[in-house]
C-alpha cells in the first residue's frame, strides 16, 4: 500500500511507526500493538503528577493513532495523504459507509477538482530558443594564398540563424483551452515571424477538436482544424486540415495519422500528408523502462528516407540516456549519436553529433530547463573530417566533466545544504517538542524495562547493551561532518518480547522514545546487544525491517 507521507508528515505523526506495525498490518496486529502501548503509558500506573501528565499525553497520541488505523475509511485516506488528509476540504461529504476503494476514488476526485480550479487561474508557458552557429572556419581553412588576408589566422565563428518560439495555454473551462503561440526566425539576416491562436475543446472522453488561426509576414494568414478520436482502447486517429493564404493563392493541406497499440510497450503509426510536400510515413515505436526504439520509412516529394534509432536508458539517479540513429534517403545518409543527463532537479543537458553525406559534421547542444528548451546547433564542417568528428565527440564530454566538477556539483551541494538548513530551521520547534516527548516516554519506560531485563537475564535472553539512532559518519572522506545520534537503548529494550525484537519496515522516527536528530539527512540504527551470553552488533537503515537476534550479527571473540 503506497503512502504519500513526506518529511513534514513524519515530523508530525507517523501512526504506523508509533505503533511499530507494518503498513499492511491486520486489525489483530493493530489491536495487539495498541494494547501493549496502553499498558505502558496508562496514566493510572504512575503516581508522580509530572509522569502522570506525560503518560496521559502519550496515551492520547497512541489512542488517536489506533482510532484512525482501525477504521478502514479513515485509514484509506491516511495512507494516501497522511494526517492532514483527514481534515481536507470536502472530506465531510464522503459517506463513511463506503468501502476504502470507494473512499479513495471519492477523495481523489475532490483533490482533482481543487487542482482544476487552480489550473484555470494560471497559464502554462512553453518555449524554445535555437541559436545556429557556423564554425566551419575552424576545420575548413582557406588556402595558403589567402593567409595574408586580415584576421590574423583566428577562425571566424558567427551566428547565422536564430529561432524563438513561445506558447501559452490558458484553461477557460474544464473542457476548453485557449493556446496563444508565436515565433520569430532569422537566417543570414533575413527572417520573419508568425502568431497563432487556437481553441481546443474536449468533446468527450474519447476525443477533442481544435480550431487554429494564424498570421505571419512570410506565409500569410492560416486557417486550420485538428481533431483527435479514440476509435477503440488500442486504436486512435488524428486528422488535420488547413488553408494557407499567400500572394501565390490558397494552398490547402491535409494530414491524417492512424495509431495502434501493438502491445503494452509498442505503438504503430501510419501517416499520410497531402499538400505542398506530400508523403506517406509508417513507423514503429517501442518504449520500455530501459530502452526506446524507432523504425520509420517515408515515401514523398522531396523527402524519401528510412530511419532507425535506439536509445538506452540507464537506471541511475541522473537519468542518463545514450542514443544512436541512422537515416538514409534521397538527401544522403546521416549517422547521429549522443547522450543526455539530468544535471539538476529541473534541467537536462544533452549533446548529439551528426555525421553525414553531404551534410558534413555538426554538433547540437540541447538544454531543457522545466518547460523551456535551448538549442545550439553548431555546424563544424561540410566535409567528413576525422578531426571534426573527434573534437565534436570528445570536446563536449571534457567540457561537461569540467563544468560538472567545478560548477554543477558545488552548486547542487550548496543548494541541498541550503534546503536542509531551511528545513531544519522550520522544524526546530517541532523537533524540540518531539525530543521532550521522547524523553518523557523514556522516563515512563524505566519500570517496564527493569522488569524486562530481569526476565531476559534469568533466561539468558536478549539484552540491549547500547543502541544509537541517527546519522553516523563512517566514510573517511566525510570526517569533517559531525555525527548526530541519540541513545535509544531503553526504548528498544522496552520493545523486547520473548527474547525477540521486531521492527517493521517504516521509519524509526515515530517509535516511542525516538525522535529525529537530523531532519532531512540519512539515518541508521546501530544496536549492540547480548544474547545467550554472546555479543552481537548490527547496523540497519532507517526504513529497513529489523529482527534480532540473528546469528549473522554475532561478534567473533577474536575480533
Amino acid at each position: 500500500m503506497a503512502s504519500a507521507l513526506d518529511d513534514d508528515e513524519i515530523l508530525n505523526d507517523d501512526y504506523y511507526s508509533l505503533l511499530n506495525v507494518r503498513r499492511e498490518a491486520t486489525q489483530d496486529e493493530l489491536k495487539a500493538a495498541y494494547r501493549r502501548l496502553c499498558m505502558l503509558y496508562h496514566p493510572d500506573k504512575h503516581r508522580d503528577p509530572e509522569l502522570k501528565r506525560q503518560a496521559e499525553q502519550l496515551f492520547n497520541l497512541v489512542h488517536e493513532a489506533y482510532e484512525v488505523l482501525r477504521e478502514p475509511q479513515a485509514r484509506a485516506i491516511y495512507d494516501i495523504y497522511g494526517k492532514r488528509g483527514l481534515d481536507v476540504e470536502g472530506w465531510e461529504v464522503v459517506e463513511r459507509k463506503r468501502t476504502p476503494a470507494e473512499i479513495r476514488e471519492e477523495y481523489e476526485r475532490l483533490q482533482k477538482e481543487r487542482e482544476e480550479r487552480r489550473l484555470q487561474q494560471r497559464t502554462n508557458p512553453k518555449g524554445t530558443i535555437s541559436v545556429g552557429i557556423d564554425a566551419t572556419d575552424i576545420f575548413d581553412q582557406y588556402e595558403e594564398d589567402y593567409e595574408e588576408m586580415g584576421g590574423g589566422g583566428v577562425p571566424h565563428i558567427e551566428i547565422n540563424k536564430m529561432h524563438i518560439s513561445q506558447s501559452i495555454e490558458a484553461p477557460l473551462t474544464t473542457k476548453d483551452t485557449a493556446v496563444l503561440s508565436g515565433s520569430l526566425s532569422t537566417h543570414n539576416g533575413n527572417g520573419g515571424g508568425t502568431i497563432n491562436v487556437a481553441l481546443r475543446r474536449v468533446t468527450s472522453a474519447k476525443g477533442w477538436g481544435e480550431v487554429e488561426l494564424g498570421a505571419g509576414d512570410t506565409h500569410g494568414p492560416l486557417l486550420g482544424m485538428k481533431i483527435f478520436r479514440n476509435l477503440t482502447p488500442r486504436f486512435f486517429v488524428t486528422a488535420q486540415c488547413g488553408l494557407q493564404f499567400s500572394s501565390r493563392g490558397v494552398r490547402p493541406g491535409f494530414t491524417t495519422m492512424l495509431a495502434r497499440h501493438l502491445d503494452k510497450n509498442t505503438m504503430g503509426y501510419l501517416q499520410w500528408r497531402w499538400g505542398v510536400q506530400s508523403s506517406m510515413n509508417t513507423s514503429i515505436v517501442r518504449d520500455t523502462k530501459s530502452s526506446h526504439f524507432t523504425f520509420a520509412m517515408q515515401l514523398g516529394i522531396p523527402h524519401t528516407f528510412m530511419m532507425m534509432s535506439y536509445q538506452y536508458k540507464f537506471q541511475d539517479e541522473d537519468q542518463t540516456k545514450i542514443r544512436g540513429s541512422l537515416k538514409s534517403g534521397f538527401f544522403g545518409t546521416v549517422i547521429e549519436y549522443g547522450a543526455e543527463r539530468k544535471i539538476s532537479r529541473h534541467s537536462v543537458l544533452g549533446a548529439t553529433v551528426s555525421v553525414g553525406v553531404p551534410q558534413g559534421v555538426s554538433l547540437k547542444i540541447k538544454l531543457n530547463r522545466a518547460s523551456q528548451t535551448y538549442l545550439f546547433p553548431i555546424h563544424l564542417t561540410d566535409q567528413l573530417l576525422p578531426s571534426a568528428v573527434f573534437y565534436a565527440t570528445v570536446g563536449p564530454l571534457v567540457f561537461y566533466l569540467a563544468i560538472q566538477q567545478l560548477i554543477i556539483r558545488p552548486y547542487v551541494r550548496a543548494q541541498k545544504e541550503q534546503d536542509l538548513e531551511i528545513k531544519q530551521e522550520s522544524s526546530a520547534s517541532n523537533i524540540a517538542q518531539k525530543k521532550q516527548e521522547a524523553e518523557s516516554a523514556v522516563l515512563l519506560m524505566q519500570e517496564s524495562v527493569r522488569r524486562i531485563i530481569e526476565t531476559e537475564e534469568s533466561r539468558m535472553g536478549l539484552i540491549i547493551l547500547n543502541a544509537w539512532y541517527g546519522k553516523f559518519v563512517t566514510d573517511n572522506s566525510r570526517k569533517h561532518e559531525r555525527a548526530k545520534v541519540i541513545d535509544v537503548s531503553v526504548p528498544l529494550q522496552c520493545l523486547v518480547k520473548d527474547s525477540k525484537l521486531i521492527l517493521t519496515e517504516t521509519t524509526k522516527t515515530g517509535l516511542p522514545g525516538f525522535y529525529d536528530p537530523c531532519v532531512g539527512e540519512e539515518k541508521s540504527l546501530k544496536v549492540l546487544y547480548q544474547f545467550r551470553g554472546v555479543m552481537h552488533q548490527v547496523l540497519s537503515g532507517d526504513t529497513e525491517p529489523l529482527r534480532i537476534p540473528k546469528q549473522s550479527h554475532r561478534i567473533d571473540a577474536d575480533t
